[in-house]
């Protein structure tokens, strides 16, 4: 057998195996299970109905209301109560209202996600936590039950595939862009049920914001889950944040990939998804005229600081186009009282938005920014569906922080070198 993956060495090394294929079907050890406000009572349904009465560990197990948080209505009150009544019940973390984020930011940010772990979360994009060199993958609410009991689950080891990206990105260019691309590249099924690793040089110039963008949005090509070979920068970033010990796991030279594909962004503009698909990405510039009404930076794709700064950067001194609504979402309450000691809510205030306290809102069409009917928005979100945010005939185009700021204050899709030299 030729040698492992990272995904391949941290499978086996969760399910009793010296190495896993492809294909192969494990019962792997979970080392943190989250789940959010909208999965969860389901799970609980389950999880009572299996009867054992305990949780497997339940310092093994984070809740985190994000969907609809502040409460949106009294169905989401009702859900949330449930989580919450529960983890009490059991003695497990949850996150109240006051310190909460957007969960694929706030456990990263936190120190509960670390590489070498198998982490399964409640949500699609889970995968964003492969950014630190862990598998973590999205499961369903009865998957989730199985874990609260168990602590274990069925999992089939999935092909990997490599994605290098070469070059050095221009100064618009973020993590966001180069995910589009690769979605471009790729379609909206071209990694399904693989592990995408991600790699090259040009990683080494992002940031780990911007390298969460990317692992974020594997999601939106089908991917079981997304990795990255940790480097100085994440160990930085673990730094005081992790406890618990942990070991890098590397692919090894002779690792076998289903695909390679390699990517030189060193010419990239910044890129623009239209409608209805992110996959249907290119560069700004190739856009055209498009007017919006909205514009939407913020989830667990671009919420983070570094978002925000550059965001801000544009917005400074600028205001926000007449008949466009913006709106800021800090993914996380620490995220959101930095960017206030920055001054950056000022900015965005005086330029005329509007700051959320963290929720996921807008991105699925929740509350805090729905669009009506024939309504275009521009949005730092991860899907751009049909109706996604709103009304069945409205769009969503999805950008980096700089296009969506640039754009608000342009009233169009517009690149943030129109209005900054």
């Amino acid at each position: 057998m030729s040698g492992l993956t990272i995904s391949q060495k941290i499978l086996a090394a969760h399910s009793g195996n010296k190495e896993v294929a492809p294909g192969q079907i494990i019962e792997a050890e979970v080392d943190l299970l989250m789940m959010n406000d909208l999965g969860t009572p389901i799970a609980i349904d389950q999880f009572e109905q299996i009867g054992i009465g305990r949780v497997f560990d339940p310092a093994k197990v984070v809740l985190i209301p994000d969907h609809s948080v502040p409460n949106k209505d009294v169905r989401a009150a009702e859900q949330t109560r449930r989580v919450r009544e529960f983890a009490r019940a059991h003695g497990i973390r949850f996150f109240e209202l006051g310190e909460m984020g957007i969960e694929h930011a706030l456990l990263a940010e936190q120190g509960f996600v670390y590489p070498g772990m198998l982490f399964l979360g409640g949500d699609s994009h889970t995968c964003t936590a492969g950014a630190l060199g862990c598998f973590a993958a999205g499961i369903g609410s009865t998957d989730g039950a199985a874990v609260l009991a168990t602590g274990r689950l069925w999992l089939r080891v999935p092909e990997t595939m490599r994605v290098t990206f070469r070059g050095t990105p221009g100064r618009w260019v973020t993590g966001k862009d180069l995910i589009l691309h690769t979605l471009a590249r790729i379609g909206d099924e071209g990694a399904r049920y693989r592990s995408i690793e991600f790699g090259g040089e040009a990683l080494a110039s992002l940031s780990m914001d911007d390298r969460f963008s990317i692992t974020n949005m594997a999601s939106e090509a089908g991917a079981k889950t997304a990795i990255m070979e940790p480097d100085e920068a994440t160990l930085e970033y673990l730094e005081g944040r992790v406890t618990l010990p942990y070991a890098v796991v590397r692919s090894d030279p002779d690792a076998s990939f289903v695909e390679q594909l390699e990517l030189d962004v060193g010419k990239l503009e910044p890129q623009v998804a239209v409608p209805f698909s992110p996959s249907n990405s290119r560069d700004v510039s190739a856009v055209g005229t498009v007017a919006i009404d909205q514009a939407v930076i913020g989830s667990c794709t671009n919420g983070r600081i570094t978002d925000l700064r550059i965001a801000a950067s544009i917005l400074r001194s600028r205001k926000v186009h007449r008949g466009v609504r913006l709106i800021i979402i800090p993914a996380t309450q620490t995220i959101y009282l930095q960017a206030l000691r920055e001054g950056l809510i000022e900015v965005f205030i005086q330029a005329g938005g509007v700051v959320s306290t963290p929720t996921c809102g807008p991105c699925l069409g929740g509350h805090m920014g729905i669009l009506a009917s024939g309504e275009k928005a521009i949005a730092t979100t991860n899907r751009n569906f049909r109706g996604r945010m709103g009304a069945v005939d409205s769009e969503v185009y999805l950008s980096n922080p700089a296009v969506a700021a640039a754009s608000a204050v342009l009233g169009r899709i517009g690149s943030p070198e129109e209005i900054v030299s």
